[in-house]
């Protein structure tokens, strides 16, 4: 059957009203999607702390600084399981499946975790987590653009209405499993999450065949048999060695948590790049193509230095609420999880501003290196702003929390400048047989970012404090500028993309 065919067969299969004026389909994605995020950014909320409290307070006792690490491989491996998460899909299982799948994964990691355990028990459900968040999240995006037909106008708006629910999902969860989890017991905040990816998968389970007909059914580049064995040979080789190396690294202390986070560092800076010069030497990709990947590079640098900043409030300034913060304001007892809830509140409030402003300005908007450098600008400005109140009132007093949610205010308005910008510049610089694997190179993006804060989390401490929160974000305004400066040059290298 032919790409196109299938195509139109997917989208009469799906019920094309249903769900505010969008096909029904829609619903599904929405819900489940909206429950994966409440669970998977509730754990996240109190992990840091979950991580480096005490024992006696509920915790496991790690180190600050290598609790602030594990947290940025955390979510490193997430984006970089994503690779694994599409490739799965496409040649294996199709978008549905492997929605169902990741879910399921995830709900088991939210259950290991709830139960109270040692830090072995919390490193398996990392691997769940990541595995599982790697098969659903792009997946899951895939299916929403199969509703839709090429043509529909209300794509975009559809898109729109599925990101609400991700903020959504991301704004209420540290309200409720951050107050639960930090007031009552981690581990009851941890069975929250469970039980909000397993409301999910229920959503998913209940209403697909309905819902979503033939969509995220197909797999797209099927494997033929013979590349079945050879593939399942390959994984089961690979399964294989890395249980010996981990057989042999770990009792001869070869691998420490130290050495894991320099090779993900590694590897965050790896993968991209090979990615870049396979695009780059590719036969398959045209001379003006090769121009569009050049161009792609200084904007991809700059998304990873605004990912490093803009991924530090959940480490970072989340151990910052916790620790330098009076959380006793205007009469009400605030929970350092709270603050994880502000990046998606600004975003559902300041989205659709953004969003509306672009549309406005048309042909006079900034070109997309410009909203790059101005998202960078505003990410370096959100750490120079933190470090103002242990200038004025040293580093030993409780910081007023206003400080604190003006950073997540800057960083977020540089964010709307350039996470959408940068997703939909993403699919126009493209070279045309490597679009699917352009989009996992955006996300890899933040993989390097937090794999980058992997390595630099443990130069913080309340000593360096102003000196940490000053260097990078004086990096972050450096950059900013050489990218403005740099923009005529890019705009060339793109070839009349807009």
């Amino acid at each position: 059957m032919s790409g196109i065919h299938n195509k139109q067969q997917v989208v009469s299969s799906v019920p094309q009203s249903g769900f505010l004026g969008h096909p029904k389909g829609l619903f599904t994605l929405f819900f489940t999607e909206f429950w994966e995020r409440f669970s998977y950014y509730g754990m996240r909320a109190i992990l840091v702390y979950y991580m480096y409290y005490e024992v006696s307070k509920g915790g496991l006792g790690i180190a600050e600084n290598t609790a602030l690490a594990i947290m940025s491989i955390y979510g490193s491996l997430v984006y970089m399981s994503g690779i694994i998460g599409g490739w799965l899909s496409d040649r294996i299982f199709g978008n549905s499946k492997a929605v169902l799948y990741g879910g399921i994964l995830i709900m088991l990691g939210h259950i290991v975790l709830a139960i109270p355990g040692s830090v072995a028990l919390f490193f398996v459900s990392m691997v769940l987590i990541v595995l599982g968040t790697g098969m659903l999240k792009p997946n899951v995006s895939s299916i929403v653009g199969e509703i839709y037909s090429e043509e529909d106008a209300r794509r975009d708006a559809g898109f729109s209405i599925f990101y609400m629910g991700i903020n959504l999902g991301g704004f209420l969860a540290p309200l409720i499993v951050g107050t639960v989890g930090l007031n009552y017991n981690f581990h009851l905040g941890f069975g929250l999450a469970a039980v909000g990816m397993f409301l999910g998968l229920a959503v998913f389970l209940f209403t697909r065949k309905k819902n979503l007909g033939l969509a995220g059914t197909f797999v797209v580049n099927p494997l033929s048999p013979s590349e079945k064995t050879k593939v399942m040979t390959w994984i089961g080789l690979g399964a294989l060695i890395i249980i010996l190396l981990l057989a042999i690294t770990i009792p001869t202390g070869y691998l420490t948590f130290q050495t894991f986070s320099a090779l993900i560092g590694l590897l965050g800076i790896l993968i991209p790049t090979l990615y870049f010069i396979v695009m780059y030497k590719s036969p398959k990709t045209t001379s003006i193509e090769r121009s569009r990947v050049i161009a792609y590079i200084p904007l991809f640098i700059a998304s990873v230095m605004f990912w490093a900043i803009e991924e530090q409030g959940s480490t970072i300034l989340a151990n910052y609420a916790d620790r330098r913060t009076q959380l006793d304001f205007a009469g009400i007892h605030i929970s350092p999880a709270w603050f994880q809830s502000l990046n998606p509140l600004f975003i559902i409030v300041f989205a659709p501003i953004f969003a509306w402003l672009w549309v406005k300005l048309g042909s006079r908007q900034p070109s997309v290196p410009t909203k790059f450098s101005l998202g960078l600008l505003l990410a370096g400005i959100s750490f120079l702003v933190i470090l103002l109140p242990a200038y004025f009132g040293g580093s030993e007093s409780l910081v007023n929390p206003l400080w604190l949610v003006l950073s997540y205010f800057i960083v977020v308005l540089g964010e709307l400048c350039l996470s959408p910008v940068g997703l939909s510049a993403t699919t126009k610089l493209a070279p045309a047989a490597f679009l699917a694997q352009t989009m996992s190179l955006w996300f890899l993006s933040n993989a390097a970012a937090q794999a980058i804060n992997a390595q630099i989390v443990k130069f913080y401490s309340a000593d360096s404090e102003m000196l940490y929160f000053g260097v990078i974000g004086v990096i972050a305004l450096v950059l900013s500028l050489i990218l403005f400066l740099l923009t005529p040059k890019i705009q060339g290298l793109m070839k009349g993309v807009r």
